[in-house]
């Protein structure tokens, strides 16, 4: 009855299944929980089961096939997908009311509000999917909030996010929260070498993931590693000069600054974190750098100047802060 192709979540899944069978749910619902855990794979599960030949999400039949493959169409017959758009990285108004993309080229034939009031399929709900919804901005997340109270009959908007407190607080009023947990590190690891990971990266990949996915690409990966060892090596005295270029953003990246730029700070914190753990005599989440964190945790280093520092430029990001200045002055506090 489920999906073959998603690994964990078993429970939640088998409630949302039952409570959909029986008429039980909600018209708004918001999915939380840490990023790259599979959240927007069972809201795909959801629709694509609709769609499926055998009801199950076999993933083999011509009705599973639309689901098919990274290049997810934005609409299908009973499911509508929303998504952030352009280099800032926000859901903008219009693509709420009129259904455009960046470009002004139609997307979609109609808005989400229009979409929504459609009939479904027959033998078929409406889905919507919210796709990181901490980037509706107020002016879409306004023009939504109506629409996500009274949803249309059949009609289930899901909201997919890992920072529910970026949310309009009348959003998050309005929707059912339903929590995901990490994955497992076995499933999560499964699931990485079907992807062709091996076992030598098995240690440090398990440890940045936090039983996410997020770094199943490797160059992502990659990245993230470089960042543990700038950080690291910052804290050990190297210059900024000499550690900026793996911790700033990448200017071809498609991500939006602020999104590259909120991996390394919380790197950071994760960093502090496992030093202050180390300290109580606690062993550190990232156990593969356990050598290095040991020299520093013997240091009389003040951790509170850092977290403090690495804290505010996360709440600074929003506003587009030149990301130099603002690191540097994050690994300035490193070392005061």
């Amino acid at each position: 009855m489920y999906s073959p192709d998603i690994i964990g979540h078993q429970a939640i899944r088998q409630r949302l299944l039952a409570r959909l069978q029986e008429g039980r749910i909600r018209g708004s619902l918001l999915f939380t929980g840490p990023e790259g855990i599979g959240k927007r794979r069972v809201v795909l599960e959801l629709a694509q089961r609709e769609l499926c030949f055998r009801r199950t999400a076999c993933g083999q039949c011509e009705g599973c096939r639309l689901f098919a493959g990274d290049d997810l169409p934005f609409e299908l017959p009973n499911l509508l997908r929303i998504t952030p758009e352009g280099k800032a990285g926000v859901i903008r108004i219009d693509q709420i009311r009129e259904g455009l993309d960046s470009s002004n080229q139609p997307r979609f034939s109609r808005g989400v509000i229009e979409w929504a009031a459609l009939a479904p399929a027959m033998g078929c709900h409406r889905w919507i999917l919210v796709e990181e919804a901490h980037r509706l901005n107020e002016s879409s997340g306004n023009i939504l909030l109506k629409t996500l109270e009274e949803p249309p009959p059949d009609t289930h908007f899901i909201l997919v996010t890992h920072r529910p407190e970026a949310l309009l607080q009348t959003i998050r009023s309005r929707c059912e929260r339903i929590p995901f947990a990490p994955l497992a590190p076995r499933d999560a690891w499964s699931v990485a070498q079907r992807k062709g990971w091996t076992d030598q990266d098995h240690d440090r990949w398990i440890a940045l993931g936090e039983g996410s996915l997020r770094f199943l690409d490797e160059g992502a990966y990659r990245r993230a590693e470089a960042q543990v060892e700038a950080w690291l090596a910052l804290m050990a005295g190297r210059s900024f000069a000499e550690s900026a270029p793996l911790l700033l953003p990448e200017k071809d990246s498609t991500l939006a600054q602020g999104e590259q730029l909120r991996q390394p700070l919380e790197m950071l914190l994760r960093l502090l974190a496992d030093l202050a753990r180390m300290r109580a005599g606690e062993p550190p989440t990232l156990a593969p750098w356990q050598e290095e964190l040991e020299v520093l945790a013997t240091q009389s280093r003040n951790l509170r100047p850092p977290q403090e520092a690495a804290l505010q430029a996360l709440r600074h990001l929003p506003r587009n802060l030149s990301p130099e200045p603002l690191l540097r002055e994050v690994a300035l506090a490193l070392v005061s």
